[in-house]
């Protein structure tokens, strides 16, 4: 699913200082079912962080090993970097651990056990929070890496008005896909969500946990989702944010992106012109869309300080699509270079979510190698040009940008799979949550995922365009997930195809010169801590 690749998901976070943890009993473990798997792994030998925002909390890390191949426990062994922030509560209160994951596929997960602390009421206090890289991502071993100069700057157009751009992006799509077949080897036939769900698992075992809680955000809905029809009897709580439709992985899933993200960007523009005596792009949603498109064309022969093209130009404003957090940054930099021509702040917000150089594009390469090899993908270009352009005339602003950016799949190299079957009839009460108008997985896939899950409960921030965006200080949505992770308690499931409780939606920002001087100054930063804000951009670094 199309989404901006954040240099800061697994930039420097690795392990060291290894520390054999106590001796502990496993737990006996329940005879696998069909679909499941049967390894027994070793503890994890937790260690200090080099991570200086877990270290300063407190947080171990350290390595599991899992096998390569399931099918082969004994066979060649993989390592998953991992870490733990530990409950702070009495040995009677302890709720267990809480496995988590910011999506994806590709997202690295390793300091996302840094948000607990970000449940009010101390509600999170009682659990382990765990994160993790999953297998071939950051700093888990081996990390696939294909070609870090993908997204170098001034890229072909994406629109392949002419028969030349298309072929210029089919070869450099079926490079990249042979670039990954020659880096990857057999990790590209074992990097499928069961693998990653599997590990969950093993995680679990390490751990000497009959049940996990967890939480996860976009992908990670979905690994969620097949964990708990793989393994129901070993969920204990789970919270799903930015929920995956199950019926659509994952072509369909990202046409239907396309048309919610071009509505998004209009709901942009409407903000932005909103504030037109702060940035003097048009006084109409549809003025600020006008320029937008009309500086898109001038990038074609004229790319901004000579390194942002068309298509760097979309991603940088794909990204308020996504979400509100960056609305401001994307409007100033876009102001700036139309009022006094100044690119500056349209690189920094580009090298912010792209990276060049070796291992840069981690990301997308763990991003292509799961969502290539789940399901297969059309191998016919002919119904790529096809569904394209008539999303296109539809939807015009991020089509063949994603279409592009998930092209490698027809070419790629690993084995490919079949979807497990969604089923969640057997599964504990589970808390969704989900914004009205999430243009990455758009709000229909919580209604299904809620029909699935005959016990689940919809939080709707309604609304709203904001892409998993939970625990950002909306009162009404973060207080009941803390009352279910504190208790179990959920709202009551009212009947229909609808949500169950409504809150309201992540606010909207209003521009610093606006709003003029802050009633509260913002809290010093910590070099290398770990915020909210990191987090955010962790969450949407990972994709959809």
């Amino acid at each position: 699913m199309k989404k901006i690749v954040a240099a800061v998901a697994a930039a420097g976070f690795v392990v060291g200082g290894v520390v054999l943890a106590p001796g502990v009993q496993a737990a006996p473990q329940p005879k696998p079912a069909p679909n499941q798997v049967s390894y027994d792994p070793a503890p994890i030998a937790w260690g200090v962080c080099a991570s200086p925002g877990l270290a300063r909390r407190g947080a171990e890390c350290g390595f599991l090993e899992v096998p390569l191949d399931y099918a082969k426990p004994a066979g060649t062994k993989i390592k998953l970097a991992v870490s733990r922030i530990k409950a702070k509560v009495p040995a009677e209160q302890y709720q267990g651990i809480m496995v988590t994951n910011p999506g994806g596929p590709g997202g690295s997960g390793l300091t996302l056990s840094v948000l607990g602390e970000f449940v009010p009421n101390d509600a999170g206090l009682a659990y382990d929070w765990i994160g993790f890289d999953p297998r071939g991502v950051g700093s888990s071993q081996p990390a696939l890496s294909c070609d870090g100069n993908y997204f170098s700057y001034n890229r072909p157009y994406y629109v392949p008005a002419t028969k030349q751009l298309e072929k210029t992006w089919l070869d450099r799509s079926k490079g990249y896909a042979q670039a990954c077949d020659t880096a990857g080897g057999e990790l590209l036939d074992h990097v499928k969500t069961t693998d990653t769900v599997n590990d969950i698992d093993v995680i679990r075992k390490a751990l000497r946990q009959d049940k996990l809680n967890y939480y996860g955000f976009s992908y990670g809905t979905y690994l969620g989702q097949v964990y708990s029809t793989l393994y129901p009897e070993r969920v204990r709580r789970m919270v799903l944010d930015g929920n995956v439709d199950a019926r659509k992985v994952w072509y369909q899933a990202n046409l239907d992106q396309d048309v919610a993200f071009d509505r998004n960007i209009k709901i942009y523009f409407d903000w932005v012109a909103k504030y037109d005596s702060v940035y003097h792009l048009g006084k109409s949603g549809k003025a600020v869309e006008a320029k937008f498109y009309a500086e898109q064309l001038k990038f074609i022969k004229n790319p901004a300080g000579g390194i942002i093209g068309p298509d760097e130009w979309t991603d940088i404003f794909l990204q308020a699509g996504y979400y509100v957090f960056g609305w401001e940054d994307v409007a100033n930099a876009f102001s700036a270079w139309v009022n006094n021509g100044d690119y500056a702040g349209l690189k920094a917000l580009y090298d912010a979510s792209n990276g060049q150089g070796p291992g840069t594009d981690n990301g997308f390469a763990m991003y292509l190698a799961t969502q290539c090899t789940d399901v297969q993908w059309p191998t016919q270009w002919s119904r790529w040009q096809v569904d394209n352009w008539l999303t296109f005339l539809r939807a015009p602003f991020e089509t063949w940008g994603n279409a592009w950016f998930n092209a490698p799949c027809i070419n790629w190299g690993g084995k490919v799979g079949k979807p497990v079957q969604v089923d969640g009839s057997k599964a504990p009460p589970i808390l969704l949550i989900d914004e009205t108008l999430d243009a990455a997985t758009p709000y229909e896939g919580s209604l299904e995922l809620r029909s699935r899950f005959p016990k689940s409960v919809l939080i709707e921030g309604v609304g709203g365009t904001t892409h998993s965006g939970s625990l950002n200080g909306v009162a009404c949505t973060d207080n009941l997930i803390a009352d279910y992770l504190a208790s179990g308690k959920l709202p009551a499931r009212k009947p229909g195809r609808r949500s169950d409780t409504q809150c309201d939606p992540v606010p909207v920002p209003v521009p610093a010169a606006v709003a003029q001087q802050r009633k509260v100054a913002a809290a010093p930063s910590v070099p290398g801590d770990i915020t909210r804000a990191d987090l955010q951009k962790l969450i949407v670094g990972a994709r959809g």
